[in-house]
């Protein structure tokens, strides 16, 4: 054998030896490998497992979220917020669920119908479409609330006419029942039954028909003439308030609207007017009292109530303020008028005098003159208490010519 030979051995051995360590090695390499893609692809499948998962129970979710949309009585107490957010999840889900692809379209559907609205012009905007409907609700409520209160107010008005019905068949039968009560009366006076309505013509024939003496029908029955006469000219119910402030307002000067606010005031104006009526109609009164003195007696507390009218006004805007201002004033002029005629003043006078330059004799002319004039300037001018009062008018047969048209004459 030769040395070539053994060299090639060694050598052949060493060449196996390297390409048995490198297939090893790249056997190692591959089951690394190997298990690395195993591993990633168990990572891969447990992470798709827990995406689907995921997925899966986000599906769930929306689907539970958009069960109530299908029905009625959801919507008719889905506030804006709970619309906004279905739609929402809606939008969301319809390019992968056939659920909510139908609660989406449901949806478009119900917020058209109730606040006109489309949710495709909307698109996916919750936030939106939640203050559209938030405000279409208003309107919508405020729309009802006026809606409810007019149907109140018609309701109102149907039971208001209804009971004034009922009332005018409860009066119309009264009347009857008086009427047939005082058809003797009615009938020798020609006295319509409406006429009845008229208290004081109701009271006189009421009188009449209990009367027991000549006098008392004698006075009765000319009341009754009197009230047909005033019920001619005023008509069943009298003169109203407006008629009475402005012939008043013509005829007394300080009549104003605050006045016919006091009920005796219009009285004694309304008793006023009708005995004018009365005078120029040629009544004269009864034997208790005259037209004259019915009119004065009229006038009288017209004026009286003017008078306590005014000053009730005027206590109530000045207060107590007005009395103290005349205790501060009584007492200050009481105060200056003892000091007025004083020494003191007399010394200061002469003074005065003496610094304008005037002569120790005209010093003492004028200082006599004003000590024989010792009284306050105040005690010259005497102020009258309490208002003044209405002049009441003279009797006798100028009362006629004194009054003028407004008022009766003999």
């Amino acid at each position: 054998m030769s040395e070539s030979d053994g060299m090639d051995d060694v050598l052949d051995n060493g060449m196996r030896q390297a390409l048995l360590m490198a297939s090893r090695l790249a056997e190692t390499l591959a089951r690394r490998r190997q298990e690395s893609l195993r591993q990633q692809e168990h990572r891969d499948a447990q992470a798709a497992h827990e995406a689907g998962t995921r997925l899966a129970a986000e599906r769930s979710a929306a689907r539970a979220a958009l069960a109530p949309v299908e029905k009625d009585q959801w919507w008719d107490k889905a506030q804006p917020h709970d619309i906004a957010a279905a739609h929402a999840v809606a939008e969301g889900w319809k390019d992968h669920d056939p659920a909510a692809l139908a609660a989406s379209e449901r949806i478009r559907q119900e917020v058209l119908t109730r606040y006109a609205i489309d949710t495709h012009d909307v698109g996916a905007d919750g936030a939106y479409l939640e203050s559209y409907i938030q405000t279409t609700t208003t309107e919508k409520a405020r729309q009802d609330a006026l809606a409810a209160s007019h149907d109140e107010t018609r309701k109102a008005a149907a039971e208001h006419e209804k009971a004034m019905v009922l009332l005018a068949a409860a009066r119309a039968e009264e009347l009857r029942t008086q009427a047939q009560k005082l058809a003797p009366e009615m009938e020798r006076h020609q006295v319509p039954v409406e006429y009845l309505a008229n208290p004081e013509l109701a009271r006189a024939l009421q009188r009449v028909h209990n009367a027991k003496t000549p006098n008392a029908v004698a006075a009765a029955e000319t009341e009754i003439k009197e009230r047909l006469y005033l019920i001619g000219k005023d008509g069943i119910n009298g003169p109203d308030i407006d008629q009475l402030r402005q012939e008043t307002a013509a005829t007394v000067n300080g009549a104003d609207d605050s006045h016919f606010k006091d009920p005796a005031f219009v009285k004694a104006a309304k008793d006023m007017r009708e005995t004018r009526l009365l005078a120029e109609g040629g009544f004269t009164g009864s034997q208790s009292a005259s037209m004259e003195q019915r009119y004065e007696r009229a006038e009288k507390e017209l004026f009286a109530r003017l008078e306590g009218v005014g000053r009730d006004i005027e206590n109530r805007v000045a207060g107590n303020d007005s009395s103290r201002r005349n205790d501060r004033s009584l007492k200050r002029d009481s105060t200056s008028a003892v000091d007025y005629g004083s020494a003191e003043r007399q010394e200061a006078f002469a003074a005065s005098l003496a610094t304008s330059g005037a002569n120790e004799t005209q010093i003492r002319g004028r200082v006599a003159a004003e000590r024989s004039e010792g009284a306050h300037p105040s005690a010259a001018v005497a102020t009258s208490k309490g208002v003044a009062k209405a002049r009441k008018a003279r009797g006798g047969p100028a009362m006629g010519a004194e009054r003028g048209r407004s008022s009766p004459s003999r």
